[in-house]
């Protein structure tokens, strides 16, 4: 399920620019090499096509004759990236990740995904912190056995896709293994900066704990939002440590399932909607683009031109998912994703995720676990083939899933890359 770039914690005064939580400070000297990388339409057009959202208010840096001036910290001055001149030389971006066409060319009889290193990204971190993350449903809470857990699921889809991937040629690693976080710090150890953030919006003497998970004043207090920026933040920013520090992916799989909201939490209910979309990066808000890091990091995005890569191949594996799983596409009524494509299941959308892993991502959102069909064939673990539920035989989420994201890269890079000419 796809969450929120920062946590949904009380809005913070628009006056008072400020970094994420957690974030590093970040190093304004490098906006330097993005020089000459994109001439002015280039960068003009992927704003308006991608990582602007619908908002007319003005962003935090201003385009001056063929140069981008970008706001930096509060009473700093502003850095120039130059755009490239239409008779200069273009620069190469800076990145670790390759595009398909600079994988090393194709062999008769290669398969198709030969070289290129996918880094499977298995969503929240499930098993005895799916409660914590509130990505933990029953409809029958007195028996554990029958529970969904989003990221014990997701984990079991990563372990079935890395064969399978490497069958066709990938190399594919894991960012997360098991169920146990990335992060090594805990809930405790973010205490004083949940505190901080609870005093920046208004909070100045927030309870310590709560005692109902299902009490809305929860939220308030510090016990919550160390929580909080334990599983959403601290865990998300080491993911992105290790992916670009370590494992170096030319694409990242972010794999998660999807919820709808069932009212009482206490009494869940079933949903009638059940659907599918892909999520890549783009859609930034004016109040997003206030915060340094997510500014920084976005211009690092989109000179990357990493936009060129993901929103075709989110395209085509989105098409093959849809025929793997059956699903109609997700339709957003929110201002924080818009379409990037001609694809009704594809939309660009700022997550800490997509937006931290400095390479192409497909954050993937099939099917809502608790409509009543998906609820019920998930409890049945994955499983090849047909069984019978209900009276009728009917096949594992799980495996579709898996079958779609291979069917789909597949697709993708045989259609995209180099071959050598015989």
């Amino acid at each position: 399920m796809a969450q929120e770039d920062t946590p949904p914690l009380l809005a913070v005064p628009p006056d008072k620019p400020q970094l994420s939580p957690l974030a590093d400070k970040p190093d304004w000297n490098a906006l330097k090499a993005l020089a000459s990388v994109l001439t002015r339409t280039e960068f003009q057009q992927a704003m308006t096509s991608v990582y602007a959202d619908d908002s007319t208010q003005l962003p935090p840096w201003r385009v001056e004759g063929e140069s981008l001036i970008v706001e930096t910290s509060p009473g700093a001055p502003p850095v120039t990236v130059p755009f490239l001149n239409v008779d200069a030389l273009r620069n190469k971006p800076v990145r670790y990740w390759r595009t398909p066409r600079e994988l090393p060319p194709l062999q008769k009889g290669d398969p198709p995904l030969k070289g290129l290193h996918i880094a499977l990204d298995p969503g929240h971190i499930g098993g005895n912190y799916a409660e914590m993350e509130e990505r933990w449903l029953s409809m029958n809470p007195s028996n554990p056995h029958e529970a969904v857990r989003e990221g014990s699921l997701v984990l079991q889809v990563a372990r079935q896709l890395k064969p399978r991937l490497e069958a066709l040629g990938a190399m594919v690693t894991f960012v997360r293994e098991a169920e146990a976080p990335v992060t090594t710090q805990k809930p405790d150890d973010l205490r004083p900066v949940a505190r901080q953030v609870l005093q920046d919006a208004g909070v100045p003497n927030p309870p310590e704990s709560y005692a109902n998970r299902y009490d809305e004043r929860r939220i308030i207090s510090v016990q919550w939002q160390a929580e909080k920026l334990f599983y959403r933040v601290s865990e998300i920013r080491a993911r992105g440590r290790r992916v670009n520090q370590e494992l170096k992916p030319d694409l990242v799989l972010c794999l998660h399932l999807n919820a709808e909201a069932w009212g009482d939490p206490a009494k869940p209910a079933f949903v009638p909607q059940n659907h599918l979309h892909l999520l890549v990066n783009g859609c930034y808000s004016p109040a997003e683009l206030r915060h340094e890091d997510i500014r920084f990091e976005m211009l690092q995005r989109l000179f990357s031109r990493v936009h060129e890569v993901e929103i075709p191949m989110a395209d085509t594996v989105a098409d093959a998912m849809a025929q793997s799983t059956g699903l109609p596409a997700y339709v957003y009524n929110k201002s924080s994703a818009r379409r990037v494509s001609g694809s009704p299941y594809v939309y660009a959308r700022n997550l800490l995720a997509n937006r931290l892993y400095q390479c192409p991502v497909l954050y993937f959102e099939p099917y809502v676990m608790n409509h009543e069909e998906t609820y019920k064939r998930l409890l049945l673990g994955q499983y090849v083939g047909r069984t019978l539920m209900d009276g009728r035989l009917v096949s594992s989420p799980l495996e579709d899933y898996t079958r779609g994201v291979v069917r789909g890269l597949e697709e993708y890079y045989s259609s995209v890359r180099t071959k050598e000419t015989p």
